[in-house]
């Protein structure tokens, strides 16, 4: 049977589509194994100079990186288990975290901006502490919470001036942009993610594997 011009072109579309669509899913099948695998990244990629640390070892040979949403939901139920592990371990692993504030909840920019605020007045624990105390009087609201926010940083002492002019500053919102977009392109996908040693840790682990894996890093 002869093709006609239309019949020919029509069938090199369908051959470019099935190579584009076979390319595509191949990518995406990759990137999933990578992740589900916990794909290494190098760790000053995961833990960078201004990275804010909850504990500190001297020789940084175990570092524990989490990327967490103050408004979210599944950090504060994992905020426990994390401030166990920073009470066990220390000054035995460096321990730091970092913003990843996702975009369909209303304040948890706005919160990442106040604790990054906070950190210029030497509050970041406290107002890390304050935020996942406190959770559940503001999160998952349609509303700022600015005002809730601002007392706060009354609460801890902070210059007020100082402390407002901080949270409005580009600097800061660029600081907190900064891990969000880097969290991307460690292939994070959602609150809470954990590095160990640049590795991606199954979501939500429980204390028991975490300090499974935290015993067998430092036992390396």
């Amino acid at each position: 049977m002869k093709l006609t011009t239309n019949a020919k072109f029509s069938i090199a579309l369908v051959a470019v589509f099935a190579v584009v669509l076979g390319t595509l899913l191949l990518g995406n099948r990759s990137g999933t194994e990578s992740a589900g695998t916990g794909a290494g990244a190098s760790d000053s990629s995961v833990l960078r100079d201004d990275t804010h640390l909850l504990s500190t070892a001297p020789d940084n040979d175990v570092v524990l990186v989490e990327f967490l949403d103050f408004e979210c939901e599944a950090c504060l139920a994992m905020y426990p288990t994390m401030e166990r592990i920073r009470a066990q371990y220390a000054d035995r692993i460096t321990f730091g975290v970092r913003y990843f504030p996702i975009p369909s909840h209303t304040n948890s920019g706005l919160a990442a901006r106040v604790v990054e605020a906070s950190s210029r007045q030497g509050k970041f624990v406290e107002m890390y502490q304050r935020m996942y105390d406190t959770q559940t009087q503001w999160g998952e609201s349609s509303e700022s919470q600015e005002a809730l926010f601002r007392t706060f940083a009354q609460d801890l002492g902070l210059d007020m001036a100082t402390f407002e002019a901080d949270v409005n500053d580009p600097a800061v919102a660029k600081r907190v942009e900064q891990d969000f977009n880097e969290g991307i392109d460690l292939g994070v996908q959602g609150t809470p993610t954990l590095f160990l040693n640049g590795v991606q840790l199954p979501s939500m682990p429980t204390y028991d594997d975490l300090t499974a894996r935290i015993d067998a890093a430092l036992a390396q």
